[in-house]
Order: structure tokens, then C-alpha cells, then sequence
């Protein structure tokens, strides 16, 4: 069996490849691995069981697994308070402030509502590093002493938590959103609740699409895969801006009031200047991802800016700025950590930061976006391919020469989905023409090559 965890956690078809079985079998592992806080206990003067919170977004399939996760940890002696349907970062942000041994989020972000996924979060609300979730594989299965009587775990409900994470949003605010009309988009999500309250409450005149999840129509049309709805509905109620969240809300786009679509690049080049003039951004330095566009590598670079670049993934962001010591960073495809403020990445931090940026300056989103100029740059992602070959000398050839075709003036980024079954071809060059004769050669180079 391939390593079950991915570069987010373990996913898959729910119910098929992410069974009842499966699910309850991670959480008994996850709690042996991460829920053995004993010394952690007396070090605060707390007397118990490690603690476990647990969230989900709306998917059908989420009730099953929640009840499978909720079985393993209690039966592992683990006492679980059951958030509901909360955004990943909500749940990250909880398992800090409640002081929770472990955190655990049922969701699949931004793919379609037969997929799910777990992730776990370690104490203080971290993504797991590869050895604790290696680690945890490496438990699954094993003989292990069953709780009986007092020592098994406690589940009770969540009352009052959601406010707690909008109050935290609210607390990190930098302006208010007073006046500003804006279009949101929940993907039939995680933060269908709570993202609009947070708008309201910052001030900013709210209408919402994407807002009525029924199991699934999750991400079906909607959110930040899909924004031709709402580039169409800021246009016609002329409002000054639209965000855009996916399914468990970890990340966020926009589009302008002329109904133009602002990736993560765009969003964090506006929030990294805004971080600089403010004497926040630490070491005036931004952590991203190979994919980010070469044309933030630039905007950074006259902005005096630095940047520290990663593989594909908000964890590896996330590690990179541990290490250096900085406080922001994230992906083109938005996925922001303000490490001033969470621990992930979070859409609806992120969303409020920007929006607060363009109340403070006067300007609209497009004026601030103008501070980068996207290279044109092209994606296609060949599926049902063996992904190991990713790196087979044939391949590696023709992106050498390809690379060599284009100079300085453009790159190529081969990478394997670490999600899905597929290999994604990027390419990036003077003109829209070129980068998609390029993309279109390599990609049937990987369908041959990597069959």
C-alpha cells in the first residue's frame, strides 16, 4: 500500500477509498500518537484525558466519518468536543485556544462532494510534519490496550465556538470594512455561518451566493474553483469587490468591481506592501510556493521584497517560515498563513486583511492589484498518468529544452498532484500563445512518457 497521507492529509472517494473503517482507524493511531500528554498535563495543572476537537464541512459523507472519528478517539480514551460544520483554519485556531491535545477536520477542500479527507492538526493547531504522520501509518493496526469504564473518552457538543473564532477574526482586523459593498462566495461550504457574521460585523454590506449546502452541491458551481458567478454578480450590484472561499474555507480569491478574477499572488503582494508600509513584515521577506507566478517574484523583488520559495503546499509554507522566523506567506491558489495571526492558512483572515486594505488606502482592488503585472501562464493537468514517472529522463529532456527555449523570460514546473491522480504541467512566458505551445508539447510528452 502508497503512503495513505498526502500533501493534505489523507483523502479520497469517500466511502471507497476512505472508509468508516479507515477513518476510525486513523483517529485510534492519531490518538496514540499525539494524544499521550500526560507530561503536557501536569506541566499546566490539568487533571484528564487528552482532549480532541473535531470539525467538518457540509459533505454528506462527513456525518460517517464524523461518527467514525469520533468512535476511535473516545474509544482510545480521548475526550472529544464535536465543533459541527467550521472552516479547517477554525478548526486549526480552536485546537490552540481550547487547549485541545489534537485537532481533526473531515474535509476535501475544493474537490467535488464525493470526495472527503482527514487532517489532523497537533497541539497549538500545526499541520503535521511527514514523521508524525509516517508515524501514524506506521500505528495503524497495532494491538493496543482498549479504555474501559472511567478512562474512555467523553463526546459532547460545541456551544458557543464559532462565535469564539468570529471574535478572533474580528480582534485581528487591522481597519473596519465600513460601507464597502462586497459579494461572497461560501462554495456551499464550511463558511456559510460564520463568513458572512464576520462580514457584517466588520462593518461591510454583505451579500452572499454559494451560502445553502444541502450535502452535495458543495463546490458544485461555486467558490473559488468556479468564480463566473461571481465575477457575475459583483458587476451587476456594482459592488466593490467579491471573495471567493472553498469548501472548508482555507483559502480565498477575488474578483475586482470590474468583475476580474485577483489570485493568491495578486492577494499577497497587496497584503505583503501593506505588512511593509506597516513595519510588520518580518524581514521584509514572503514565503511561496513553485507555483507562484514569475511575475510576483518580480513585483516582490522592485518592492524591495524577498522571497523564499517551497514545494507545492501550505505545510511546506507553513515549515519554511517556522524555520526562517517569518510571519507571512502562501500560494497562487490562495491559500495565505499570517502566522501574526493563525496557524494556517485561513480565507476568511485573509479575505478581511484585503478588504481592510482597500477600505484604509481608498483604492479600489484593482488599483492595488496593478502593483503586479501577471506573466501569462499556463496549466494543464494530465490525468490517469503514472505519477512515479515524473521524473523519467525523457521528460526531464524535454523540459530542459523547453527551459532553454524560453530564456529568462519564462519557466516550466513539472509537478505530481500530491492529492490526485495526475501530473500538472505549468508553463509561464512572454505571451499566452507561447506558454500554451510549450504546455500543450510537455503535457503530451508526460501522456506518452509517463503512461
Amino acid at each position: 500500500m502508497g503512503r495513505l497521507f498526502g500533501t493534505d492529509g489523507v483523502r479520497g472517494v469517500a466511502g471507497r477509498d476512505l472508509t468508516a473503517e479507515l477513518a476510525m482507524d486513523l483517529s485510534v493511531a492519531a490518538a496514540h500518537v499525539l494524544g499521550d500528554a500526560g507530561a503536557f498535563h501536569a506541566s499546566v495543572g490539568r487533571r484528564g484525558r487528552p482532549i480532541a476537537v473535531v470539525g467538518r464541512d457540509p459533505r454528506a459523507s462527513g456525518e460517517f466519518l464524523e461518527a467514525s472519528v469520533v468512535a476511535g478517539l473516545a474509544s482510545s480514551g480521548v475526550d472529544v468536543l464535536r465543533l459541527g460544520v467550521l472552516p479547517t483554519p477554525a478548526v486549526a485556531y480552536l485546537t490552540s485556544a481550547l487547549g485541545a491535545d489534537l485537532g481533526v477536520m473531515l474535509s476535501a477542500s475544493h474537490n467535488p462532494a464525493p470526495d472527503n479527507g482527514i487532517k489532523f492538526f497537533t497541539r497549538g493547531g500545526f499541520k503535521l510534519p511527514d514523521a508524525v504522520e509516517n508515524e501514524i501509518e506506521n500505528r495503524l493496526g497495532e494491538k493496543w490496550e482498549r479504555p474501559v469504564g472511567s478512562s474512555v473518552g467523553r463526546v459532547r457538543e460545541a456551544y458557543g465556538e464559532a462565535d469564539r473564532y468570529v471574535t478572533h477574526l474580528l480582534g485581528a482586523l487591522p481597519h473596519r470594512l465600513d460601507g464597502l459593498q462586497v459579494v461572497v462566495d461560501c462554495a456551499h461550504g464550511a463558511a456559510h455561518m460564520v463568513a458572512p457574521e464576520a462580514l457584517l460585523r466588520s462593518g461591510a454590506v454583505v451579500e452572499t451566493i454559494g451560502a445553502s449546502p444541502d450535502g452535495l452541491n458543495i463546490n458544485d458551481g461555486v467558490g473559488s474553483t468556479h468564480l463566473d458567478g461571481l465575477k457575475q454578480a459583483v458587476v451587476e450590484r456594482g459592488a466593490d469587490l467579491g471573495v471567493a472561499y472553498d469548501g472548508d474555507a482555507d483559502r480565498c480569491l477575488a474578483v475586482t468591481a470590474e468583475g476580474d478574477e485577483i489570485d493568491g499572488d495578486q492577494i499577497m503582494t497587496i497584503l505583503a506592501l501593506a505588512m511593509r508600509d506597516a513595519g510588520r513584515l518580518v524581514e521584509n521577506t514572503v514565503v511561496a510556493t513553485v507555483m507562484s507566478n514569475l511575475g510576483f517574484k518580480i513585483a516582490l523583488r522592485n518592492a524591495g521584497l524577498t522571497m523564499v520559495e517551497t514545494a507545492v503546499g501550505d505545510r511546506y509554507v507553513l515549515e519554511a517560515m517556522q524555520e526562517g522566523g517569518f510571519n507571512f506567506g502562501g500560494e497562487q491558489s490562495g491559500h495565505v498563513i499570517m502566522l501574526d495571526h493563525a496557524t494556517t492558512g485561513d480565507g476568511l483572515l485573509t479575505s478581511l486583511h484585503l478588504m481592510a486594505e482597500v477600505a484604509k488606502s481608498k483604492l479600489s482592488l484593482s488599483e492595488l492589484a496593478s502593483a503586479m503585472t501577471k506573466l501569462p501562464q499556463v496549466l494543464i493537468n494530465v490525468r490517469d498518468v503514472a505519477k512515479a514517472k515524473a521524473s523519467a529522463p525523457e521528460l526531464l529532456a524535454a523540459v530542459a529544452k523547453a527551459e532553454a527555449d524560453l530564456g529568462d523570460s519564462g519557466r516550466v514546473l513539472i509537478r505530481p498532484s500530491g492529492t490526485e491522480p495526475m501530473i500538472r504541467v505549468m508553463v509561464e512566458a512572454e505571451s499566452h500563445d507561447k506558454a500554451s505551445s510549450v504546455a500543450q508539447h510537455l503535457a503530451d510528452v508526460v501522456r506518452t512518457v509517463c503512461a
